[in-house]
């Protein structure tokens, strides 16, 4: 069927096959799965979760599956294109709904759940979706063990392996036993980890032979071998495979055996466990499989794969989700070499931090954005003109227009809407592709810092698209009297801690040259002491500076205390348009500065026109989109970079 894979250069080192689903997460911990009144969405599924789990720790992994033709699909597909994931071998199923599963996690160790896979999308996997030259573009394929239970999915999976094994790659069986999904426990046991089945154990051990690696706890180790117990098991598949074993011990963490099954248990690569507090056990499975991959692929020891694959494990048991819960290389690595004074890895601050900002949704190197978010200021234009602060909203339907005209579909443009007058806008924006959108929280000209409709952020943030990120402005300066500076601090410490806790991005503006003295340090001295408290937004949103001696401050204070900061934002204080240019310029040479949010200088004269009836819709659209237009040409040009 052709020659064999050429490791170094095929185009995927992994394919995963089988399950693909959309996870609801109960979020009530300790609870039933009666009780559960609401759910975080996640990609889950084991070959699904393999394919997450490889990806985030470097390997260039797929997954082939099928998913129905809806939104949970589209979910799924859009998820795994976000993580890097190539979905070449994902086919949409137009007959059939992609699968669901809800899970509650009621006590330590107990996660009941329910399956809805009746003739789902996954399970209708057959030998035509099995392309050869997409198998063939792989170095491993990764087989599970439910898509074994039905004969299409099982047809389709033993082509792969032809393919794979003609080819000269490798093959590694992921026994995932679910009783339930072999039609051999009720709906409600879908926790159910072993049930004896001799057809079960008949089909699984007809794949055996044809694996060079194989991966189960010790009851899948048994259903697969057909044995009572694990030693027995273990011989039992030795005599049938070559195929290294992995037998996964959960907290004991694993034992790889590579030669012969002796008859003690022990005898073989023992890779030990993490000090790890049980928080959630499903999809441990998955992530642990993730770590033993990068290393058995990348060449590294079994003793090494083994620690990789015992901490991707330790990490997804001590989280709530499965496959978003998945360490990053850059995060596993970290744990590696510092530990973590918490059982609970889920508390440990330095690790979460690493880990969200190696998991942001989307790369955005650079931003453009038209800022509309203003409240007073369009307030008293409206009171100018002797319009009624209720055309405000459809003025900001008009600024999100002009903004999309620039872009044009480019990246790197985005905007600022407020809540109270931009809810029409919000909808218009979410009409375009626009990179990123900002939403203030802050009550405009608060000082000290108050929040503009509840201090009760972290409950209004829920309700939020997952990719808004929040905005606060505090006028803060380091010379502030120290009562001021503890209470502004303190708000910003909890607006931070509600952000992490709900999965917002964060931008803080810091605005402090209206209340004190600017000079080079002043700035990187009001960052430092917000970093100092744990602070650590995705963006910074500050004011031009008088030098380059100031960015170079600001620079070191950033990469010094968050080298995952996305970067600084220029503000523009309704400077003119020359005066902003001059600013971009100053910044040629401080990389941490990634963009500008602009308004005033961009919409004051169209506001003042189009609500005092002297400009239609379309001329206020032509005349912010001109003057917004300009502005990014400057910024570019500074940065020696057209839009693209």
């Amino acid at each position: 069927m052709g020659e064999a894979v050429d490791a170094k250069h095929a185009p995927l080192d992994i394919i995963a096959i089988g399950r693909a689903s959309v996870d609801l997460y109960g979020q009530q911990i300790g609870s039933r799965l009666e009780d559960i009144t609401s759910f975080a969405k996640s990609v889950g599924g084991c070959p699904a979760n393999i394919s997450v789990g490889t990806a985030r720790l470097g390997l260039r992994s797929a997954l082939l599956t099928r998913v129905g033709d809806e939104q949970m699909g589209r979910f799924i597909r859009e998820q795994l294109k976000r993580e890097g994931v190539s979905v070449d071998g994902l086919k949409t199923d137009p007959d059939r709904l992609t699968a669901l599963v809800l899970l509650s996690v009621e006590e330590e160790g107990v996660s009941p759940m329910i399956f809805y896979r009746t003739d789902c999308a996954d399970m209708a996997l057959s030998e035509d979706d099995i392309d050869e030259a997409f198998v063939a573009s792989a170095r491993a394929i990764v087989v599970t063990g439910t898509h074994f239970s039905r004969p299409n999915s099982d047809a389709a999976q033993r082509k792969a392996i032809r393919i794979m094994k003609a080819r000269g790659g490798k093959v590694v069986f992921d026994i995932d036993y679910r009783p339930n999904l072999w039609g051999l426990a009720g709906h409600a046991e879908g926790f159910e980890r072993y049930v004896k089945s001799d057809r079960v154990s008949a089909q699984l051990k007809t794949v055996l032979p044809d694996c060079d690696l194989i991966v189960g706890t010790e009851e899948e180790i048994m259903i697969a071998s057909g044995a009572d117990d694990c030693l027995s098991a273990l011989k039992t598949i030795r005599s049938l495979s070559p195929a290294t074993i992995v037998l996964k011990r959960g907290a004991m963490g694993c034992i790889v055996y590579d030669g012969p099954i002796s008859d003690d248990l022990e005898d073989g690569v023992v890779g030990k466990g993490f000090p790890i507090e049980v928080y959630n056990v499903l999809g441990a499975g998955d992530a642990f499989m993730s770590g033993f991959l990068r290393g058995w692929l990348g060449g590294e020891s079994f003793a090494t794969a083994a620690t990789w694959a015992n901490a991707c494990g330790a990490f997804a048991v001590s989280r709530l989700l499965c496959a978003p819960e998945y360490p990053t290389f850059e995060e596993l690595q970290f744990f590696l070499k510092n530990g973590s004074k918490h059982l609970a890895l889920r508390k440990d601050e330095a690790i979460n931090h690493i880990h969200w900002a190696t998991t942001r949704r989307r790369d955005i190197p650079a931003l453009m954005a038209l800022a509309c978010d203003h409240r007073v200021q369009l307030e008293d234009v409206a009171a100018k003109a002797g319009a009624d602060v209720s055309r405000i909203p459809a003025f900001k339907v008009l600024t999100v227009k002009a903004a999309a005209k620039v872009a044009a579909g480019r990246a790197g443009y985005g905007m600022l809407l407020d809540e109270k007058y931009g809810r029409d806008a919000m909808f218009e924006f979410a009409r375009h592709p626009f990179a990123w959108l900002g939403r203030p929280v802050e009550l405009p000209g608060s000082r000290p810092l108050r929040f503009e409709f509840s201090q009760d952020i972290g409950s209004q943030l829920v309700e939020w698209p997952v990719d808004h990120c929040i905005k606060c402005l505090c006028f803060y300066h380091p010379d502030d009297p120290a009562a001021l500076k503890e209470e502004q601090q303190q708000k910003l410490k909890g607006l931070f801690e509600a952000a992490r806790k709900v999965g917002r991005e964060l931008l803080i503006e810091i605005i402090a040259g209206k209340h004190g003295k600017l000079d080079d340090t002043t700035v990187p001295r009001a960052l430092e002491e917000l970093y100092a408290l744990g602070i650590k937004p995705d963006w910074w949103k500050l004011e031009p500076q008088a030098s380059a001696s100031a960015w170079a401050r600001i620079e070191a204070v950033i990469v010094k205390n968050d080298p995952w900061c996305r970067g600084v934002v220029l503000l523009g204080l309704e400077a003119p348009q020359d005066e902003l240019e001059a600013a971009f310029a100053a910044t040629a040479k401080a990389p941490i500065v990634r963009g500008f949010a602009v308004g005033r200088t961009i919409f004051i004269n169209a506001a003042e026109q189009w609500l005092a009836g002297r400009m239609s819709d379309d001329e206020a659209i032509a005349d912010m989109a001109s003057r917004f237009e300009k502005l990014t040409d400057a910024w570019l040009a500074a940065r020696g970079r057209k839009a693209a």
